[in-house]
């Protein structure tokens, strides 16, 4: 399966369920795996044809900025749902991870996979 891959993106959220965490923005960072639309692209090599990911970036930060989320799932659902809405992709692979938020885990999060319909 063609997808397009971005690694490592790192946003501020208002993520998680105790108080402080309410008011406190928190780094996540996000891998995604992002299914093609279709195989148009590799014939015309114009960016119409395929998902910009400079957009997929801005949108999700955006996501991130817009309030606060109770759990990394459903923030990660919630992206994995503008990708396919938004951008048209026929399927996505999320993962998020809350970085430093528990003593000596490095980061704590999940993957999700969600398809079109």
């Amino acid at each position: 399966m063609d997808s397009i891959l971005i690694r490592d993106l790192r946003v501020e959220a208002l993520i998680g369920i105790h108080k402080r965490e309410r008011h406190v923005p928190q780094t996540v960072a996000i891998d995604l795996d992002i299914g093609l639309p279709g195989e148009a692209v590799f014939a015309s090599d114009r960016v119409a044809d395929t998902i910009d990911y400079e957009q997929v970036v801005l949108k999700i930060r955006a996501l991130a900025a817009s309030g606060h989320f109770g759990l990394v799932e459903t923030f990660a659902d919630r992206v994995a749902q503008l990708l396919l809405e938004e951008f048209d992709a026929p399927w996505v692979r999320v993962s998020a991870s809350k970085i430093g938020c528990l003593p000596n885990v490095r980061l704590v999060g999940l993957a999700i996979e969600r398809r079109k319909g």
